[in-house]
């Protein structure tokens, strides 16, 4: 579904989800009311959604749903990327988008998807391993393995045990809901780290195999409470 208040961009749009197989629009919306009747009506798992919206503004709309479908938000102003990716979004498409930006963007939906697919829940036994979309692979990754996770901005990279380092097309949030909490932490806004690979902590930093992680103030408390110190 796309929700875009300004005619060209929701042409635009439809001519870019034309462009790829996967992808069906459902519905055209000029304003978030008319987004809440499309909801209702359809079966909707992607909404393009702009921001800067009359009445009810795009983050009012996402943040009003109980159980949003997956979100890429379209707009102008860089100024809401921050708060668009707090809320879980997908991506962040700053106008005008090109074709290029915006299939990166389905490909990030396609991560999030393959991510979801293999989940279990939680009264199941849990794997011990993810799969991380590489190219055009899905790479099985054991927990074991992995050191930490660093947000970069609309993505994440993966430090594995030893020198290995894996780009992976979703936000540290989804990272922190799909990993063991028994085993990993946020210990700061930016970082994940696997608490069986901690060498060592000093002051406010944590020492890991060939790397130093800083600790957040509203992390510390938590974080020794888990580690018992």
């Amino acid at each position: 579904m796309i929700v875009d208040d300004e005619p060209i961009a929701r042409d635009i749009l439809q001519t870019y989800i034309q462009r790829i197989p996967e992808l069906e629009l459902v519905k055209s919306c000029r304003s978030a009311t008319e987004a809440y009747e499309g909801l209702y009506d359809q079966q909707v798992d992607l909404v393009f959604l702009d921001i800067q919206m009359p009445v009810i503004t795009g983050m009012e709309f996402m943040r009003s749903l109980r159980k949003p479908p997956l979100v890429i938000f379209t707009t102008a102003y860089s100024t809401y990327a921050v708060e668009g990716f707090e809320l879980n979004s997908v991506d962040y498409l700053l106008k005008p988008i090109t074709f290029e930006r915006f299939y990166q963007a389905v490909q990030k939906v396609n991560e999030r998807i393959a991510v979801k697919h293999h989940a279990v829940p939680a009264t199941e036994h849990q794997p011990d391993y993810l799969f991380i979309r590489q190219d055009n692979r899905l790479v099985r990754v054991e927990h074991d393995q992995i050191l930490y996770v660093q947000a970069e901005r609309d993505f994440s990279s993966v430090y594995l045990k030893g020198t290995a380092r894996l780009f992976a097309s979703m936000h540290l949030k989804l990272f922190e809901d799909i990993l063991p909490p028994k085993h990993f932490l946020r210990v700061h806004r930016s970082y994940i780290v696997n608490l069986n690979a901690i060498r060592a902590i000093k002051g406010n930093t944590i020492e890991l195999e060939n790397a130093e992680i800083p600790i957040g103030p509203s992390n510390r408390d938590e974080l020794f409470q888990k580690l018992k110190l």
